[in-house]
């Protein structure tokens, strides 16, 4: 058997993996030579969901399965040498390709049948072996219905907000983060509750809307991390690579199959980023994109790929290599080009596109050895769904879905700016030397301030708490003054 038209080398494999899944599932081989092309010849195929294809291609061209139910189906599945269909990565993606191109149904494993039956319209045909398949297309088998599964959301640790401990200002911009969708970065000293407070941020996120869940889905399946049997993924993500990530890993890529990496993965979740000056510095400056536009462009030898890629990001950092400068109750040992160096990694740019800048400070004593007495989780998920909701009826028939998403016309404009808010406003772009970006930004975490509130215009007290997060760590002495 022969493969054209650009082949990977996990296609190449089915050459020998095809025969021998055929001859053992009671079906003839041709004894002459086997050309298979791929079309378009330009596109280099990838991954072994083409050896369901390419075998009942071969058995069609024998007169061994008939050819008319063939052209209102796609196939897609790896076979195991004794003819059984593997679970596949990337299914969804095939069945709204299917959908779209207006075909009756798919044929995929059978452990991946939930998966693509998530597309609506579809006739989706789970079978466990290729002898099934070739039964199917001659009538004499029929596959099982299988309803479209119902998102839940995976049981893991019981985490609470109510188990964090003092913080009352870290909670609060967290709170505004999950709101309005704003990118967070925390500086504070080892053991201040940073990554603890990160971890909690998806227990007061909002519930995932269908086509949100499907996207989530659709980017967890093309990356292979959908168990088998699972449908929807019913929880937003909460992705938190290692320092130590490439940046094909951070933004997407790879040798072969063009893969959609920790942002994308990320997608109407959380990408969290501990210890984020360890960094690397080109990885950092990769998130310029995304943060931006929504979407991170792969582009590799073997051509370009778009995936989505909008996240809430939340970056924490120690303030120094030590980890003690700024404490109250240990010094810091750094040397100053050490700390100089340390602080640049992040650099202005990427530091002026994150909404919310707070320092964490060290517990108190009697923080550590008082009763915990905080709001919940559930509590704060409340507060942060009927300001998701505003917003959702403020934007109702746009792509925009939340403050965060909202171009800086429209910013300026649904901010509805009061007159003592417009005077804070003009005071406020001197004091911290706001960017264009920075003041878009602001307005749009005063908006969601608002929205917290249930105001509808945006007041003083709203934009003095947006600048007061945005400000903290140049200027705390603001902090307290707004």
């Amino acid at each position: 058997m022969h493969l054209t038209g650009l082949p990977g080398a996990a296609v190449q494999d089915a050459r020998e993996r095809v025969r021998p899944a055929v001859e053992n599932s009671g079906l003839e081989w041709p004894l002459r030579r086997v050309t298979v092309n791929l079309s378009p010849a330009d596109l280099r195929k990838e991954g072994p969901g083409f050896d369901l294809p390419i075998a009942i291609a071969v058995l069609a061209a024998t007169a061994q399965v008939p050819q008319e139910k063939l052209h209102s189906y796609a196939l897609a599945g790896e076979l195991s040498l004794q003819g059984a269909l593997i679970p596949t990565a990337g299914i969804l993606a095939l069945s709204g390709a299917a959908a779209r191109a207006g075909l009756t149904g798919v044929v995929v494993p059978e452990a991946n049948t939930a998966e693509a039956a998530l597309v609506d319209g579809l006739h989706v045909v789970g079978a466990p072996s290729l002898a099934r398949v070739v039964e199917f297309f001659k009538g004499s088998w029929s596959a099982r219905h299988v309803p479209a599964p119902v998102a839940t959301a995976p049981s893991g640790p019981g985490l609470d907000f109510a188990e964090v401990r003092g913080q009352a200002a870290a909670r609060r911009a967290l709170e505004v983060a999950a709101a309005g969708g704003h990118n967070v970065l925390m500086i504070g000293s080892p053991g201040a509750g940073k990554t603890m407070l990160a971890r909690r941020l998806p227990t007061i996120l909002p519930a995932m809307a269908r086509d949100e869940a499907l996207a989530v889905t659709r980017l967890h399946s093309v990356a292979g991390l959908l168990p088998p049997g699972q449908g929807l993924v019913g929880a937003r993500p909460f992705r938190a690579p290692h320092h130590s990530v490439s940046a094909a890993g951070l933004l997407g890529g790879g040798s072969g199959v063009i893969r959609p990496g920790e942002v994308s993965l990320a997608h109407h979740g959380v990408l969290f980023m501990d210890e984020v000056n360890e960094f690397r510095r080109d990885v950092l400056e990769g998130l310029r994109q995304p943060l931006e536009d929504g979407r991170v462009i792969v582009v590799r030898a073997v051509g370009a790929v778009a995936f989505p890629a909008r996240f809430t990001l939340v970056a924490a950092a120690n303030p120094c290599p030590c980890g003690f400068d700024g404490d109250l109750r240990k010094r810091c040992a750094c040397l100053p080009n050490r700390l100089q160096a340390y602080r640049h990694r992040l650099s202005g740019p990427l530091l002026d596109r994150m909404d919310i800048r707070l320092r964490v400070p060290r517990l108190t004593r009697s923080e550590l050895l008082g009763s915990s007495n905080v709001e919940s989780s559930a509590k704060i998920r409340e507060r942060v769904e009927e300001a998701f909701e505003r917003q959702h009826r403020r934007f109702r028939g746009t792509s925009v879905r939340s403050n965060s998403d909202m171009p800086g016309a429209m910013g300026r404009r649904e901010a509805a700016l009061t007159i003592t808010a417009e005077a804070a406003l003009s005071r406020a772009v001197d004091r911290y030397q706001l960017t264009g970006r920075g003041f878009d930004r602001a307005l749009k975490v005063a908006r969601t301030v608002a929205d917290l509130d249930g105001a509808d215009r945006v007041d003083a007290q709203h934009l003095l708490e947006a600048l007061s997060f945005r400000g903290s760590l140049d200027r705390p002495e603001d902090a307290g003054a707004a």
